[in-house]
């Protein structure tokens, strides 16, 4: 029998008792169904993280923050009127130690770094046009971290975190209350910023708008420049208190082509500052562990997807072993007439394949179906604030390995079968009743 003939008697020989071989299928169903999923969810969060990371870091700058204590002595830390202060509350950019000047120093002496500087928290109040009135005010967070990378601009350009004037970078969602008919006539406008500062008076600044930021996940809020952010500490500052923060931001000089920061930059600088009890992280460490906790979510939804072909791969079994008993005598007879033991495992083994492509193949392409209403219903509805995120990001490459292991696991499941096939003796197969 030639090969094309085996795969063709093994293809229709699998639909002999159609109910059990589609039940079989059905299994299969789930478990690619499931999986398919779960890959595509995976590869689209991870999509939009890589996106993010792109646009708003340029890979040169690290957050340094002071390095986590592994004191084991007991008792507490003797107290140093010199020494670093503690956060008054919980802050999510650092630890409960504040950095100081003197931390800002020695990171500004490390061979590497190109400039510091430290992070500043902010308290605006409200922001609104030039002039405007009291009722066209509206509440405005700043992103604390504007000078740590790029913002994703729909348009204008950067901040210039050397300019000596106030800037600012629009929330593409403050265009319309600003009274800007779009993100093109809103570039080089002025915006008016309410701030209360130490003695609890009411100030405000002007700010020119340099660029009109996308929502994102990764840098929620408008962003300032460092002309604006320092002002506004300045005045917010408790006189007599002294100089402390809760993150720094450290850029690097690059020794790469065009001066560009190489890994080897990086991992220098990182072990200079660990020496300094320091700690310092690029955007895409802080973002890794992120995408650490997406992908160990994933792997666990995954892992149900697995059990449920586990419990396929049985079906599988007890598919085939029930076909070679009911066709003992045809395997017997095919083997007096000349088919080898060869042929006759192939022969069941394809039968697998077969209920394995079948399973797989329809689970996969009923998960792209329903995935991608979804996705589309998602990005016009809860997500339609974050542009460029696809929930469900169906590779194409991922589907087809999605099948191309369940085929696997297919082939595996009929080997034992197969065996007990190729194995029959035909005088023994011919006598069976």
């Amino acid at each position: 029998m030639r090969t094309a003939d085996v795969i063709t008697n093994a293809t229709r020989n699998a639909f002999r008792s159609k109910l059990r071989t589609t039940l079989t299928v059905l299994s299969l169903f789930v478990g690619a169904f499931t999986l398919t999923l779960t890959t595509a969810l995976g590869a689209g969060v991870n999509d939009y993280v890589t996106k993010q990371v792109a646009t708003i870091s340029t890979g040169d700058v690290l957050i340094v923050t002071p390095a986590a204590s592994t004191d084991t002595t007991e008792g507490p830390d003797a107290y140093d009127p010199d020494g670093r202060q503690q956060s008054a509350q919980a802050n999510p950019l650092g630890a409960g130690t504040l950095l100081n000047d003197d931390d800002l120093d020695a990171m500004r002496d490390m061979d590497g770094v190109d400039r510091v500087e430290p992070v500043r928290q902010i308290a605006v109040d409200w922001v609104a046009p030039s002039g405007g009135a009291d009722d066209e005010r509206y509440e405005l967070d700043v992103n604390p971290t504007s000078s740590i990378g790029r913002s994703d601009l729909v348009a204008g350009d950067q901040l210039d975190q050397e300019a000596d004037e106030a800037q600012i970078v629009l929330p593409e969602d403050y265009l319309d209350a600003l009274g800007f008919a779009d993100a093109e006539s809103a570039i080089g406008e002025k915006v008016e910023l309410g701030y209360t500062d130490a003695a609890q008076a009411d100030q405000a600044i002007e700010a020119e708008v340099v660029g009109v930021a996308r929502t994102s996940l990764l840098a929620a809020g408008a962003g300032v420049n460092q002309s604006l952010t320092d002002t506004i500490a300045e005045a917010q500052a408790i006189p007599g208190q002294p100089d402390a923060y809760v993150v720094a931001v450290a850029t690097l000089a690059g020794t790469g082509d065009d001066g560009a920061v190489t890994a080897s930059d990086v991992d220098d600088v990182k072990a200079q500052l660990a020496d300094a009890d320091l700690a310092g992280q690029t955007v895409e460490d802080q973002l890794g562990v992120i995408q650490t906790v997406i992908n160990g979510i994933i792997g666990v939804l995954s892992a149900f997807s697995v059990i449920a072909l586990l419990a396929a791969s049985f079906g599988i079994v007890n598919t085939l072993l029930m076909s070679v008993q009911e066709r003992t005598r045809e395997i017997g007879l095919m083997k007096a007439m000349g088919m080898s033991n060869g042929k006759v495992f192939s022969l069941f083994s394809l039968e697998a394949v077969v209920i394995g492509f079948l399973g797989s193949a329809i689970g996969a392409l009923a998960a792209i179906g329903l995935g991608s209403a979804i996705s589309t219903a998602l990005s016009a509805g809860p997500l339609a604030d974050l542009p460029g995120l696809t929930i469900l990001l169906f590779d194409p490459v991922n589907v087809v390995v999605v099948i191309l292991v369940i085929m696997l696991v297919a082939f595996l499941s009929g080997v034992l079968p197969a065996r007990r096939a190729a194995r029959q003796d035909p005088i023994d197969s011919l006598r069976y009743e």
